[in-house]
Order: C-alpha cells, then structure tokens, then sequence
C-alpha cells in the first residue's frame, strides 16, 4: 500500500470520528477536552479490561472443571 493511501485512509478514519461523535461542531478547545476525556476513559477500560478479565477467566475455567469432576493436577500426583 502507498503511503499517500494510508495517510489519506487516516483522514478518512479521523473524519468519520468526527461525524459519528458530532465533534465537527465543537470549538477547538471543546474538541481537545473531548478527546482527552474521551481517550482517558478508553484507556482506563483498556486497563481495567487487561488487569480483571484474565483472573475472572481463571476463576471461571477453575468453577466449571470443578463442577464437572475435572481433577486439578496437584491431587492427582499425591493419589498416585
């Protein structure tokens, strides 16, 4: 892909966020504190989402294989 596509893709990207959050219609400064806010917010779920979901998947997985009778490794090595 040529860069001239990629640079105008991004244009086309970036106005098209402009549209969907009305944000065309903000003065400058109102736009910057939009986009701040708004990238703050998407961050901490970015966080959020990366620090909890692998522990309550753990959880999860650990329930379910208890619930059908799975046998976790450790108890099966001191029964052998």
């Amino acid at each position: 892909m040529d860069i001239k596509h990629v640079k105008d893709y991004l244009y086309w990207l970036y106005y098209q966020y402009l549209l969907i959050t009305c944000c065309y219609v903000l003065e400058p400064w109102e736009q910057s504190m939009f986009h701040t806010i708004f990238i703050t917010v998407f961050a901490m779920v970015v966080y959020t989402a990366y620090v909890f979901i692998p522990i309550h998947v753990h959880f999860a997985f650990e329930f379910f294989s208890q619930l059908f009778g799975d046998q976790r490794e450790s108890t099966v090595a001191i029964m052998n």
